[in-house]
């Protein structure tokens, strides 16, 4: 308690109470910079009484999941690598996107691809519903 109010001193605020209230109850003091204080009481109550809250379906399966691995530190190790994998892979992309004419190249390609791709689906849609083989 003295260690707060240590800090809470040079800061110009007033100083944590000593004493409680009652049971459940706080007394809070505020002054900032002002000769006047303001004291509040109040009580602090939980809003409903459902009790604790239920853990949700995914939590439960991963939870499940992870009690039935035999191999916990390759499976983490896995995922470790993973991991420095995307970080990797996510510093490549940055630099690639940081060359003057590779981005421009690498779009065309994707557009390319894309387009050849659309028109060989349209064909074979259309020899489907004509019937023919050509």
């Amino acid at each position: 308690m003295a260690t707060a109010c240590r800090f809470v001193a040079p800061l110009g605020l007033a100083p944590l109470p000593r004493s409680r209230a009652g049971a459940g109850t706080k007394s809070v003091i505020f002054s900032v910079r002002s000769t006047k204080v303001v004291q509040r009481n109040f009580v602090v109550k939980a809003a409903s009484d459902e009790g604790p809250a239920e853990t949700p379906e995914i939590v439960k399966a991963a939870q499940d999941a992870w009690a039935k691995v035999e191999d916990k530190y390759a499976v983490a190790t896995i995922g470790v690598a993973g991991l420095v994998a995307l970080w990797t892979a996510v510093g490549a992309l940055k630099a690639i996107d940081k060359l003057p004419i590779l981005p421009g190249v690498l779009e065309l390609v994707g557009i390319g691809y894309t387009g050849e791709a659309l028109i060989s689906n349209i064909k074979s849609t259309y020899n489907e519903i004509t019937g023919s083989s050509s």
